[in-house]
């Protein structure tokens, strides 16, 4: 088993992240409950960590995601309740980046 990570760096348009957070929280049980899904969650700045932090900023949030293989990422991301929180949201988003990583251990 390869263990495949995601940074999804979503940024909405402005005043728009708790909306989108809020359909995100609601397709969460979908997501997990996906073959494959090992980890799924949404994050946001932690306020007063100082000068060392860059932070994201108020307008976006940051999904970080654990799948036992490609293949479970690869049918996450063509899920129907995916492309259903895709029409939903997709006109409150000004970026969505994803970063799909492996362990360099």
């Amino acid at each position: 088993m390869s263990i495949v990570s995601v940074v999804a760096i979503i940024t909405t348009k402005p005043g728009k992240r708790d909306e989108v957070l809020a359909a995100a929280r609601g397709n969460l049980a979908a997501v997990r409950a996906e073959d494959g899904c090992i980890e799924y969650v949404p994050h946001i700045d932690t306020e007063g960590m100082g000068s060392f932090q860059t932070e994201f900023g108020p307008d976006t949030f940051v999904f970080v995601e654990k799948w036992e293989s490609k293949e479970a990422l690869g049918a996450h991301a063509v899920a129907p309740h995916m492309k259903a929180y895709a029409a939903k949201v997709g006109d409150l988003l000004e970026s969505r980046v994803i970063h799909v990583i492996s362990s360099a251990e």
